[in-house]
């Protein structure tokens, strides 16, 4: 195993040296709890002893293939490939943490097909034809990556930074995770990938590269930047982020939201790192390996000591790094400083020293082991066994078929077992960084995200424990390449620019918009309509002309009254029916008019109220029928004032027409052809109730459809037709001198008749709603109206209030003095 124990801190551009990570300690520990538990559990591998060694590489590639040719030699011999004594090629390697050690420990001890369980993904060197010995221990980048995009999508973080440690992984991201991250609407202001390779000679170029860097970090619109590193990156990351605040004075530092992936974390490099600040990253998020609390691990780890495990090779190194004292040299007794008690409480550490909840990489580093044991198990169980020189020896090659379908539960109760392409079933943890001015941090488990959940519980994540940078006042941070478009607007493409870029437009006439950065207005259902503001669909009211409201009740008084006054005159006209005015011109032929008159009065009251089926069968065939009457009664009273003029004359034949019988048969005759057109009407397509949800933005009108508009507007035609016709007639008849005549005021009233129902079809077309009824209603009632004044009130006037003129003797006498 590679402890990760010392790292590489760069201290400037061309100098480095070596630290002791505390907080990696953790690691072995981790190593030596799950090996001395495998050790004394005796149904596990009974009779067999678990053995370990570790290596630490320092990060360096030399001493990383120099620890390789260890494992394959005997024992303080440097003989690769010479196996003596009982110690011979390990039977599984643990690797280390960092990618690049892992790449190349993989790509070397891949010809000895020894189980390698690995901690660390470069996807670039992943082909499982070429190397197949190899056990993943942590989920893998793209399901990392992954995890970081459902991320960025619970937040809606859309225009976001990208920092990648070198170019083999930005072109990676580039080729297989830009796609995704496009497609589900995430746009990236920048991607930078920074390496401190080829710099390290020209200072001031290195300078400029890194200044760079960070302006078009602090220019960026983008409040969220994701890294993709692990820890020397990240080191090298904190240094920049602080050689750069010191050398840039103009440039202010803007606060971040940092999303880390699961390789970097936040180091502690104990004492000497106080000039490098990570209040920068406090509130930063990382996806990082899950854990879990393991039973006995705490108190494992806080009852080392440094006087009694003398065994323990690092714990030197530790006690002296984390307590900051001296251990008295055996030769040199005491150097400086300090001397270290030994009493020192590993518990009153700060937690970025030694953890002491279970990391990621320590919970993979103990199921590493557990791995590896419940496969010798498996083998031994099945007695697949190799013998040699009397005693029973294994290959590493071996354990590969047991490795595969290894599945166990942990001490933590979580299930351990790998995939097919040798990749653990895992998940991760969602950890926020909070970080303190003494320079210590915690990490604080917010959710998690678990890819083999369904699709909607993948990510989970508890809001209320997430702590961001101090300069948000604790409100989730946005990150958009503009501000969102608001309801009632829609996102319109800024030209030249990612599609996260946009303006903001009103939404349409008519159309709305209920969420933010929609990027079309959609219409309401029809039974709904728009509110003023454009921003949510309400319930339209359902209307029509009732009796309740002011218009309807006007109208029903009209209607009603005219009926009154239309019986007044009939009551007038029958009681004086014997006197010359009533029976000139026909006195039946006045009696059918004023009837007529009184129910066309009468069948604007069908128009009023809730549309029923039987109204609207009646309401336009009664009002066609009785207006036909009506029109017919005063076109035979116009051709029989014609008629009896001509009849007076001389030796004319038109006498023999002249009577009641012609009068009746116009009146019956024009009726029957209307009556007609109804009847086809009513039995090929007659009104309905219907619904009109379109016409009236706001309102659901109730109404009747007339079923086939072509016989509705023909009824309405004849009916123009006969009211044509009749003042056509009057007006060529008006001047004939007579007493009885009464073609003038049939006249004014036809020409008042047309001019509302000319007027009419205009007003009805652009009507809508119960208006079209209303507007209807008074041209029945105007109409009407105008032939009942101007025909009948003449004569009322005289019968009522002007008696002694209704008499033959006088009328004849004024008839005199007008000729």
């Amino acid at each position: 195993m590679d402890s990760g124990f010392g790292s590489e801190v760069m201290q400037s551009p061309n100098i480095y040296c070596y630290s002791v990570l505390t907080e990696n300690y953790q690691h072995i520990l981790a190593l030596v709890f799950a090996v001395k538990e495998v050790n004394e559990n005796i149904q596990l591998l009974p009779d067999i002893t678990v053995g370990f060694e570790i290596f630490d590489t320092y990060l360096e590639s030399k001493l990383t293939y120099r620890a390789m040719m260890q494992l394959i030699s005997p024992r303080n011999r440097l003989l690769p490939n010479y196996d003596c004594g009982i110690h011979g090629i390990p039977k599984a390697i643990i690797e280390g943490l960092e990618a690049v050690i892992s790449h190349q420990l993989t790509t070397a001890l891949g010809f000895y097909k020894i189980p390698q369980l690995l901690f660390s993904f470069d996807p670039v060197r992943m082909d499982r034809n070429q190397v197949c010995s190899f056990y993943q221990m942590v989920p893998n980048d793209t399901r990392q990556h992954r995890g970081i995009l459902q991320l960025l999508q619970y937040f809606k973080w859309t225009w976001i930074g990208l920092l990648a440690v070198d170019n083999v992984n930005l072109e990676w991201f580039m080729q297989y995770m830009f796609p995704e991250f496009s497609k589900n609407g995430i746009c990236f202001a920048f991607m930078e990938s920074f390496s401190i390779t080829g710099y390290l000679e020209e200072k001031g170029e290195f300078m400029t590269w890194i200044l760079g860097i960070y302006n078009k970090i602090m220019n960026s619109k983008a409040t969220v930047l994701v890294f993709y590193g692990d820890d020397p990156k990240m080191l090298i990351l904190r240094w920049l982020m602080a050689k750069s605040q010191m050398v840039n004075t103009t440039q202010k530092a803007k606060d971040k939201v940092w999303i880390l992936t699961a390789q970097a974390d936040l180091k502690s490099y104990g004492r000497k790192e106080q000039s490098w600040k990570i209040q920068d990253f406090h509130g930063a998020i990382s996806v990082g390996v899950h854990s879990n609390e393991l039973k006995g691990f705490q108190e494992f780890l806080q009852s080392r000591n440094l006087a009694c495990d003398k065994e323990d090779g690092f714990i030197r190194e530790f006690w002296s790094h984390a307590f900051d004292c001296v251990i008295p040299d055996s030769v040199f007794g005491k150097i400086g400083g300090d001397n270290c008690t030994g009493e020192e409480m590993i518990e009153s550490l700060p937690r970025n020293y030694l953890p002491i909840s279970v990391t990621g990489h320590s919970y993979s580093i103990y199921n590493a082991v557990y791995s590896v044991a419940h496969a010798l198990h498996a083998m031994y169980s099945s007695k697949q066994k190799v013998m040699k020189g009397g005693r029973e020896k294994i290959q590493s090659w071996q354990l590969h078929h047991f490795l595969k379908r290894v599945s166990f539960n942990n001490s933590a109760g979580d299930e351990i077992s790998f995939q097919d392409n040798g990749e653990i079933v895992g998940k991760f943890d969602i950890i926020n960084w909070v970080t303190f001015p003494n320079q210590s941090f915690i990490r604080v488990k917010v959710g998690s995200q678990d890819p083999q959940a369904p699709p909607d519980q993948t990510l989970k994540i508890n809001e209320k424990s997430i702590v961001w940078h101090n300069s948000f006042n604790q409100a989730q941070p946005l990150s958009m390449c503009n501000d969102n478009c608001h309801p009632s607007y829609r996102k319109k493409k800024k030209e030249g620019e990612p599609f996260c870029c946009y303006h903001c437009i009103p939404c349409p006439e008519g159309e709305i918009s209920d969420k933010n950065d929609i990027d079309y207005c959609f219409q309401c259902p029809a039974d709904k309509h728009p509110n003023k503001d454009q921003n949510l669909c309400i319930p339209k009211i359902v209307t029509f002309l009732t009796y309740e409201e002011p218009l309807g009740t006007a109208l029903a008084i009209g209607a009603v009254s005219f009926s009154l006054i239309t019986v007044l005159m009939l009551g007038t006209f029958m009681k004086h029916h014997n006197t010359p005015i009533v029976k000139a011109n026909n006195r039946n032929i006045t009696y059918i008019l004023l009837i007529t008159l009184l129910f066309c009065f009468l069948c604007a009251l069908l128009f009023i109220g809730r549309p029923q089926k039987v109204t609207c069968l009646l309401r336009q065939t009664i009002f066609g029928i009785i207006f036909s009457v009506a029109l017919s009664s005063v076109l035979a009273k116009t051709i029989t004032v014609v008629l009896a003029f001509m009849a007076t004359e001389p030796g004319s034949r038109m006498r023999k027409w002249v009577g009641k019988g012609l009068a009746n048969a116009i009146v019956l005759f024009c009726s029957l052809i209307q009556i007609g057109l109804c009847t086809v009407w009513l039995t090929t397509s007659p009104p309905f109730p219907d619904v009109d949800m379109h016409s009236v933005t706001d309102e659901i009108v109730l109404e009747c459809n007339e079923g086939s508009g072509t016989l509705f507007y023909c009824v309405l035609g004849y009916m123009g037709f006969l009211g044509l016709a009749s003042f056509s007639v009057a007006f060529l008849s008006r001047k004939l001198p007579d007493t009885f005549n009464e073609a003038k005021f049939i006249t004014f009233s036809i020409l008042v008749f047309c001019s509302v129902w000319l007027s009419f079809v205009p007003a009805y077309l652009s009507s809508k709603g119960k208006y079209m009824v209303a507007v209807e209603i008074f041209s029945v009632l105007t109409s009407s109206a105008a032939l009942l004044s101007f025909i009948f009130f003449p004569k009322w006037y005289i019968i009522v209030l002007k008696s002694e003129l209704n008499n033959r003797e006088q009328l004849m006498w004024r008839n005199e003095l007008r000729k």
